[in-house]
């Protein structure tokens, strides 16, 4: 799992500077202002969240303090995840019942969501051995990592115009390369959640996130350089393909939800698996 640590953790650190380096939480993926425009304290809360992203993700590079990390890590993603609820009331109320509204919402809290699974997988693999804890992680997991993929292949598929503007325009055909990548989002998310070629699903989405970060993520960089959301989106991505890799060996490990003979057991209460 080293090289999806790695990911996982670095981009975490990257997320942490870049919330106080602006003195703002990305409303992309952060959304602090959902609790209010006028919030108090908004500059103090990114500089308290950036410390705190920066320490879980360097926490998480070392082993002997990687389930603290993973722990810290699991909880602000669930918390950055959270803030997204309350613009499910703000956005049907604005513009009703929409199924653009409504996924685009969902995509946001899905995000944060999917950072949040190998969290579980690693805060409960370096605990006590206790094979049943792994496997309820595991399970946990696999819904976490699963459901978000989908989600995003939806809204990719619903708002096909929208994000076949973000396709290189050397690669031509946006819609084609839009409406490919929601489908592959969606069968990769399906296969995840059914157990079925999952260990393949989630490295060919690491693959596919990694692909992004170079094509799509980092290019806009050198063109809005004074943008946080433009940063904050390449950080992510790096997140995600940590996550997705994480999972990937968990599952590859013998760590999967269907069943857990005597040999894969006493790995997982090891902590074999997530130590790998």
């Amino acid at each position: 799992m080293k090289i999806g640590m790695w990911f996982y953790g670095a981009g975490t650190i990257f997320t942490g500077i870049l919330d106080i380096a602006w003195g703002a939480m990305d409303g992309s993926h952060e959304p602090i202002q959902a609790l209010g425009k006028n919030l108090p304290g908004q500059q103090m809360l990114a500089w308290i969240a950036g410390a705190w992203l920066i320490a879980a993700g360097a926490a998480m590079l070392w082993r002997r303090s990687e389930r603290v990390g993973a722990g810290a890590c699991g909880a602000a993603y669930l918390i950055f995840a959270a803030l997204w609820l309350p613009r499910y009331y703000a956005g049907i109320h604005a513009m009703g019942w929409r199924i653009d509204v409504i996924l685009g919402i969902s995509f946001g809290l899905a995000q944060q969501v999917m950072l949040a699974a190998p969290a579980a997988i690693v805060y409960v693999g370096g605990g006590p051995a206790n094979a049943k804890a792994h496997q309820r992680a595991g399970v946990a997991a696999r819904w976490m990592l699963g459901l978000p993929p989908i989600f995003f292949g939806l809204l990719h598929l619903v708002g096909l115009r929208v994000f076949a503007t973000i396709v290189p325009p050397w690669m031509g055909f946006g819609s084609f390369w839009a409406a490919l990548t929601g489908a592959a989002f969606i069968v990769a998310g399906v296969a995840i959640c059914a157990g079925k070629r999952d260990v393949a699903a989630a490295r060919m989405l690491a693959l596919m996130l990694l692909l992004f970060e170079g094509m799509v993520e980092i290019p806009p960089i050198f063109v809005r350089t004074h943008n946080q959301a433009t940063w904050a989106a390449a950080a992510y991505n790096l997140v995600a393909i940590g996550a997705c890799w994480i999972f990937a060996e968990f599952v590859a490990g013998g760590a999967g939800v269907k069943g857990l003979g005597d040999a894969e057991s006493g790995a997982v209460a090891r902590g074999d698996l997530v130590n790998a």
